[in-house]
């Protein structure tokens, strides 16, 4: 992965720390570099610089492991399928097997993680290569993120897999270049979705460092810093995510307006925060003024306007001064959001899984609410 922690102690790194001369293998100090040789980096010092030095190696290392996970993930629903973009069930050099990885339907949903990989490298390529202008390459770049089909976000161990093989890609690039900025952000995003977040939130570190050296606009610093946010919250440290969100959410109205997507997206970032952080009435005042705007500017079947209702649900049944009309409104709202997520995502989606998760513990709430107790 990003190498910001040194190989020898684990502390963190400076981006200019010192390293090894041969592979370029990071350290705090000397000390910790004679150390970590004595240790054992003697016997494979040379094979990490034969493998493109230390990031690249790791990267290719954590790759391949990757798609390992995502291919067993896969491995019931690909049962006798074909990859659709090389025709193949088994890819010709890597060997690698197939994955279910969005919502396209008959034989146009499997696909081999490296050949998603060379399409979405490709298609960059071409477009850098003919200066196509910024809206065309950013369209593009989205490739790494979803299917070109029926633009579904990847997710789960297959985004991890293109998490790592986006990164391994570009990362041998300057480090004030754009393009290696933005694959942190998928690695970042890729290895949260499947828990890992302590090397999330080190990715996503050092993304929020390099953008701010080499001045990359204030749309993404905002964007990095949800990333941070949430990943602290799914550490548990929720007051250091409120703080950040909160920031991010004014940013986004400065630079947005209270209309925009990006900025309907950091409220329900905050209000998903205050749930956790127990703080339902506070959650559920900023959920009810901003849902007329999600449903009037993105519609019902929108993620950012069904999970702004898992939300609302979530902070109504969950408040321990919560009424039986309360906890009836929750289980409504779960259940008509269920419907059309289901509807729109299918059931492998996170929002889906999410809902699924969220309503038996409603409905508990609501019968436990409904029975008389015994001693009534």
């Amino acid at each position: 992965m990003i190498l910001t922690t040194c190989a020898a102690c684990a502390a963190p790194l400076a981006h200019n720390a010192p390293r090894c001369v041969r592979c370029h293998t990071r350290y705090c100090n000397k000390t910790c570099q004679m150390d970590h040789w004595r240790r054992g980096h003697k016997q494979i010092c040379k094979r990490i610089h034969r493998g493109g030095n230390a990031e690249q190696y790791y990267a290719e290392k954590k790759y391949k492991e990757a798609v390992a996970v995502a291919v067993e993930a896969c491995a019931a629903d690909t049962k006798g399928q074909t990859c659709y973009i090389c025709t193949q069930a088994l890819h010709w050099k890597t060997k690698e097997g197939l994955v279910r990885m969005c919502a396209c339907r008959g034989t146009a949903g499997f696909a081999h993680v490296s050949c998603l990989a060379e399409q979405a490298k490709i298609l960059l390529a071409e477009a850098e290569e003919n200066n196509l202008d910024l809206k065309t390459q950013n369209a593009r770049w989205q490739r790494w993120d979803r299917c070109g089909l029926c633009e579904q976000m990847y997710h789960g161990p297959v985004k991890c897999a293109l998490g790592w093989a986006c990164w391994k890609t570009y990362l041998g690039r300057p480090e004030d270049d754009g393009v290696r900025i933005m694959a942190m952000s998928v690695l970042g995003n890729g290895l949260a979705l499947v828990g890992q977040h302590e090397d999330a939130l080190s990715v996503r570190d050092a993304e929020l460092s390099a953008s701010r050296r080499f001045g990359i606009t204030e749309r993404h610093i905002l964007i990095v810093q949800g990333h941070i946010a949430i990943t602290y919250e799914q550490l548990g440290r929720f007051e250091d995510a409120l703080r950040i969100l909160k920031d991010v959410h004014c940013g986004c109205l400065k630079l947005y307006g209270e209309e925009h997507e990006r900025t309907l997206r950091a409220a329900n970032n905050c209000a998903r925060n205050l749930v956790h952080a127990q703080r339902h009435e506070e959650a559920k005042s900023r959920v009810r003024t901003l849902m007329p705007v999600a449903r009037r500017v993105l519609g019902e079947s929108h993620s950012i306007t069904l999970t702004m209702r898992l939300i609302y649900a979530g902070a109504l049944y969950r408040d321990d001064d919560a009424t039986l009309e309360h906890i009836r409104e929750a289980v409504n709202e779960l259940e008509d959001a269920d419907r059309i997520a289901r509807r729109v995502f299918g059931g492998a989606h996170p929002l889906t899984k999410g809902m699924e998760a969220e309503l038996p513990r409603a409905r508990a709430a609501l019968r436990a609410r409904e029975t008389p107790s015994t001693s009534a």
